[in-house]
């Protein structure tokens, strides 16, 4: 199907700006999400295909902001068919590295976006989102390898695939399906910084990531919930 109303957290570049504009290519309408990187997101909504997709940005982890983004996505399209959940924070903070007082604010900082601010997404866009509804959370392949130089960034990672499982529970009766895709290292600007795991990992290519979030979506979603697919070959 066609048309559908997509909202991306964190598409202003990277895999959030290649998913969108898969979607869009599609004939999706999408929603743009971005924090404070306006200029790269007013580019992203400039070059997908199709019509009718808009800007929105909220800090999420700001409970009221994130509120009344997705408000706004949904004033702009009636409704929300698809979430997917992309946005993230990557600080480096190794625990022999930072004090006492930057190890709080790295883990502040990352859950507050990571963990939390997609649970708030996922609160508020549900109650726009009928039967058939989707929600793709955007994990790590850090959640279940560990990051040495991030922990609370691999923590976060983990917890979002195990929130992934609570919600497909929760969500499966009333027709909305949850799936959790945990990408390996891929060459973004979020990551451009890790050459540690580039050298350890090889890259990957955005475009491959985005192509399997839509490739959950149109296929797989259709008949189940509660995956956690970490490897984009393992699916096709």
């Amino acid at each position: 199907m066609s048309g559908r109303a997509v909202l991306i957290t964190g598409s202003s570049r990277g895999i959030g700006a290649a998913a969108a504009a898969a979607f869009a290519a599609a004939g999706d309408r999408v929603a743009v999400h971005y924090g404070v990187s306006e200029a790269p997101a007013r580019r992203t909504l400039a070059s997908l295909a199709g019509e009718g997709h808009t800007l929105v940005q909220a800090d999420l982890a700001d409970p009221d902001a994130t509120r009344r983004m997705v408000d706004e996505v949904v004033s702009a399209f009636g409704r929300i068919d698809v979430l997917v959940n992309n946005a993230g924070s990557y600080e480096k903070h190794d625990v022999f590295e930072t004090s006492y007082d930057e190890w709080q604010r790295a883990w502040a900082d990352t859950l507050s976006v990571n963990l939390v601010g997609a649970a708030n997404v996922v609160w508020c866009a549900v109650r726009h989102m009928g039967a058939g509804g989707r929600i793709v959370n955007v994990a790590s392949r850090g959640a279940f390898r560990g990051e040495p130089q991030h922990p609370a960034y691999g923590a976060s990672k983990a917890a979002l695939v195990s929130f992934g499982q609570s919600l497909a529970r929760a969500l499966g009766p009333r027709q909305i399906s949850v799936t959790t895709v945990a990408p390996d290292w891929t060459e973004t600007d979020m990551a451009a910084a890790d050459q540690v795991m580039r050298h350890a990992l090889g890259d990957a290519i955005v475009d491959e990531y985005c192509a399997m979030l839509e490739h959950v979506y149109r296929r797989f979603q259709e008949w189940v919930t509660d995956w956690e697919i970490a490897e984009y070959r393992e699916v096709l």
